[in-house]
């Protein structure tokens, strides 16, 4: 009797079991039909189309020939004023007073504030005026034909369209430059020298676009390092990071709601505190553990500004000499050579020109931020080796603020050369009319998500600089030849 009970429980529980499985998958299914049978306004980019007669590393980008304004722009993704790309860091609304890398204070005046202020001496001087070499046309990223216009639907659509069905649009408004918008006229603006120039105009549009404008795709990184990193390579005079701004993202509204992308979509849920979370699709991080979610649906994220699409402007990947060894037991051969720096300068293409100098001017960034994981680089193909690097992936920055750490610097210390021009701007920094964490701090204020750094941060900036200018004066202290420690590249212009 009793072992007959049993086998009756038994298989009433393994029935209940299936039929619960049999409606967790009803569900499931129910929510796929639903998810992408509901109409949605599109308010995303559609995937950049093919350049039609452009094929991939044509001679016609790489040439003075003019390029067709179109081209550029059935490239862009939007015309939103802005291409765009989301850094939602998960903790960010998450965050509260006191805990690591947040400090609260008040907004006021943090907006166009001049009088006093400490950035707009900086930029005043001599240091920071420093004429580059004259752009000619094969200094240009891009030689677009400068009477070319273009205009808006007046149904509001989002699409760049020709005023007539000619591949080319007819001209409207004033002047040809007034027609393109902000993310144009950045794209346009890039040349050899310079990411964009010191005194740009367009770069308070800019960081408002990020700030507003739509979202075009989401990575996982540290949302407030990102935004500290663009600021600090400003005021450093490197201009080598694309702008970024802060932003407090609706992931529902601007996300959700609003993609096409199918399996983004899928990865939407809502989590057991009631937060709607979502973990996308990417070779790592991606998954339910590492998801990011709102409060309940709001998210702190950084807005940077996408460079030109790879098709029309190639990007190569160098990877860096002193990269880690990301091993337990085995370290990479610079850790172990303290000579290592003279194969390095033997090989291309640090043997010539200034590429070695230029990798020594991102590692005195790094440091200064504490980001050791600069294992790769970037450079824009047609100007070859003659051009400034690309301090791109700034998110592992300003983690730990009470550890220095001093590897980052072995490129200074092993090579024991620095731009005399990176050098002055350095010692500038370190006095006190022109404080580094001061000039930070003032910068980083007028975000929209400010404060973006702890107290603790900034004054590990203060710290951090003595320590590269310590390093920079053991290297003249023992050297034979000073000049070989500071690189002259300013001459007589300061």
């Amino acid at each position: 009797m009793w072992r007959r009970l049993q086998m009756i429980f038994q298989r009433k529980f393994k029935i209940t079991l299936l039929f619960l499985l049999l409606l967790a998958l009803l569900v499931h299914l129910a929510m796929d039909l639903a998810l992408s049978a509901t109409p949605r306004p599109c308010g995303c980019d559609a995937k950049a189309p093919k350049a039609s007669g452009i094929p991939s590393g044509s001679s016609m980008l790489a040439s003075p020939k003019k390029l067709s304004l179109r081209i550029l722009q059935d490239f862009s993704g939007s015309n939103g004023s802005l291409e765009k790309s989301s850094r939602p860091q998960r903790a960010g609304p998450h965050t509260r007073a006191g805990e690591p890398g947040i400090r609260r204070q008040s907004r006021e005046g943090n907006v166009g504030r001049t009088e006093g202020s400490k950035l707009a001496a900086l930029f005043d001087h001599p240091l920071y005026n420093i004429p580059i070499p004259e752009v000619t046309e094969k200094d240009k990223l891009f030689v677009v034909n400068p009477m070319e216009k273009f205009s808006l639907r007046s149904s509001g659509s989002d699409e760049w369209v020709s005023s007539s069905k000619a591949e080319t649009v007819l001209p409207t408004g004033k002047t040809a430059y007034d027609t393109y918008p902000t993310w144009l006229k950045f794209h346009v603006g890039i040349n050899r020298y310079e990411l964009y120039p010191r005194r740009d105009p367009l770069m308070p549009t800019l960081l408002r676009d990020l700030a507003t404008q739509r979202i075009v795709s989401s990575d996982f990184e540290r949302h407030n390092a990102e935004i500290a990193a663009f600021h600090l390579d400003r005021i450093l005079d490197f201009r080598r990071i694309p702008p970024v701004s802060g932003r407090l993202v609706n992931i529902t509204k601007e996300i959700r709601d609003i993609t096409t992308d199918k399996k983004l979509a899928k990865t939407f849920f809502i989590s057991p505190a009631g937060n709607v979370c979502f973990y996308g699709e990417c070779s790592y991080y991606c998954s339910t553990e590492h998801a990011l979610c709102g409060k309940p649906d709001r998210l702190e994220g950084s807005m940077a500004a996408l460079l030109p699409d790879k098709t029309l402007a190639k990007r190569r990947s160098w990877r860096s000499p002193w990269r880690r060894s990301y091993h337990k037991s085995k370290k990479a051969e610079w850790e172990l050579n303290p000579n290592y720096c003279a194969q390095v300068r033997e090989t291309p293409p640090y043997n010539r020109g200034h590429r070695l100098l230029d990798l020594i001017d991102m590692t005195v960034l790094d440091f200064l931020m504490g980001n050791m994981d600069r294992h790769h680089y970037e450079t824009f193909e047609k100007f070859g080796n003659d051009t400034f690097l690309l301090h791109l992936d700034n998110g592992r920055g300003f983690g730990t603020h009470s550890r220095d750490e001093l590897s980052i610097l072995a490129p200074l210390r092993q090579c024991c050369s620095i731009k005399k021009s990176t050098y002055l701007r350095l010692q500038l920094l370190a006095t006190q009319p022109y404080r580094l964490s001061d000039l930070l701090r003032e910068a980083l204020a007028t975000d929209p998500l400010a404060p973006i750094l702890a107290e603790p941060h900034l004054r590990a900036l203060d710290r951090r600089l003595g320590k590269v200018l310590e390093a920079v004066g053991r290297c003249l202290a023992g050297a034979a030849r000073p000049e070989e420690v500071l690189v002259d590249d300013v001459g007589s212009r300061v």
